[in-house]
């Protein structure tokens, strides 16, 4: 009897431990290793996600610098392609105005071209293009930031002979501009003297027609993806990049002002002569016809 009444005291002994330990919570040493593995999960999470945003804005960075700066020199080459000087004076042709704003070059560039029309103009109901157009490209200072310059394309419908330098419509191109600076060469080599303004104002005849060739300076800087979206930007993303383009110009385009092409109507040849001999033939002959009569009268 006492042996089976032992065996009974320890099971029942065994059995309240085991609904004692399934009533039991964590210990404190548990819940702190839980919320330390916890905080490590979420901290590794948040980096890989911030290095992701980084990658992604420095990404887009490198494909800015690499479309938006050779882009702007491009489509200014493509215009100066096709400078257009038949039948213009020398005054317009091209002209070149060196500025300074906020101590940063914002120099300006107009003249005629033979590319399309990028703009529409709207004549009545019907939006029409021109061949030949009067484009320019303009800086100004940004609204939004001071440290910055915002470059415009201006395009004007067909050609002003008074007023070929103004007017049109602006198309924005970039606003982080550090700078734009254009400089005018009159003559080739690697010594020639360079000029900030050309065919302005006041400039002398050597300085006015088409320059021999031009050099453009462009520097801009990159900005992040989007504004205020990470607080940690990358060095990467704070470069400053300058791009320069030398576009020389063909030496038929530079031809002095007595040989500067003008469009004209053609005449039969030889027609003009043959009339106007002709008319003072005549005019001869009555004259002395007329005059040997006086003289036989008086005689």
């Amino acid at each position: 009897m006492s042996w089976m009444a032992t065996n009974h005291y320890l099971e029942e002994r065994a059995m309240r431990r085991a609904v004692d330990r399934g009533r039991a919570g964590f210990t404190l040493i548990e819940v702190l290793v839980t919320v330390l593995i916890m905080g490590m999960l979420m901290v590794s999470i948040t980096q890989i996600l911030s290095s992701v945003r980084m990658s992604r804005d420095t990404i887009h960075n490198i494909q800015e610098t690499q479309l938006a700066g050779p882009a702007i020199l491009d489509l200014i080459e493509r215009d100066l392609r096709g400078l257009v000087t038949c039948n213009i004076p020398l005054e317009n042709q091209i002209r070149i105005r060196n500025h300074v704003m906020l101590g940063q070059d914002g120099d300006s560039i107009d003249f005629i071209t033979t590319t399309d029309s990028l703009l529409w103009t709207y004549d009545g109901d019907r939006a029409v293009r021109a061949d030949i157009n009067e484009v320019g490209y303009r800086l100004r200072t940004s609204p939004e930031n001071d440290d910055f310059l915002e470059i415009y394309r201006r395009e004007d419908f067909g050609l002003d002979e008074d007023e070929p330098y103004d007017g049109g419509g602006y198309m924005f191109l970039h606003d982080r501009i550090k700078s734009f600076d254009i400089l005018a060469y009159a003559e080739d080599g690697i010594d020639a003297e360079e000029f900030e303004d050309w065919n302005t104002e006041y400039a002398d005849d050597e300085f006015r027609g088409v320059p021999a060739w031009i050099e453009i300076t462009l520097t801009l800087e990159t900005a992040p993806r989007l504004n205020r979206e990470q607080i940690a930007i990358a060095p990467v993303d704070r470069r400053t990049y300058v791009y320069r383009r030398i576009i020389r110009f063909p030496e038929s385009l530079r031809v002095p002002p007595d040989k500067t092409p003008r469009v004209a109507i053609p005449t039969a040849p030889g027609g003009e002569e043959e009339t106007t001999t002709q008319t003072q033939g005549s005019g001869s002959d009555d004259a002395s016809g007329s005059g040997g009569g006086d003289q036989g009268k008086e005689g």
